[in-house]
């Protein structure tokens, strides 16, 4: 599987609808580049399996950012990102407030893209106070 080009300096991101449309535009204002599943998948991608949009992005060179956690143990959906050799991110808490979910991101952005630069495959759960852990491998 051919690696996707990838900018450390500005990663783009793919964001799942599970985070809603309030917290892209919020990461737009703030200056990231994102990409809405919305708009690349029919009826908001509700009838689509996580392995399919994570692939579709990294296809695109794009970073999968979502609030499941759970992907990390399902080794159908991390397949891509070890195709792909690629990181994931998503929020470790789940109950947030968009504002909360838009302020926790961009506090972690730094630590972000150095994670991006150094590709994958992983995932990092996004915390309190611009934390980054690697949950997986």
């Amino acid at each position: 599987m051919r690696k996707p080009k990838r900018s450390a300096a500005q990663p783009e991101f793919f964001i799942d609808r599970n985070l809603g449309k309030l917290v892209p535009e919020g990461l737009r204002a703030l200056g990231w580049q994102v990409h809405l599943i919305a708009h690349h998948f029919a009826d908001d991608a509700q009838g689509t399996a996580d392995e399919e949009w994570i692939r579709y992005g990294l296809e695109r060179g794009w970073i999968p950012l979502c609030k499941d956690g759970k992907i990390r143990s399902r080794p159908v959906e991390r397949q891509p990102l070890i195709d792909y050799s690629a990181p994931l991110f998503y929020l470790e808490s789940r109950q947030l407030k968009v504002s909360e979910m838009v302020e926790r991101l961009h506090a972690a952005r730094p630590r972000i893209h150095r994670a991006v630069a150094k590709g994958g495959p992983a995932a990092y759960a996004v915390g309190a106070n611009g934390q980054v852990t690697k949950r997986w491998p």
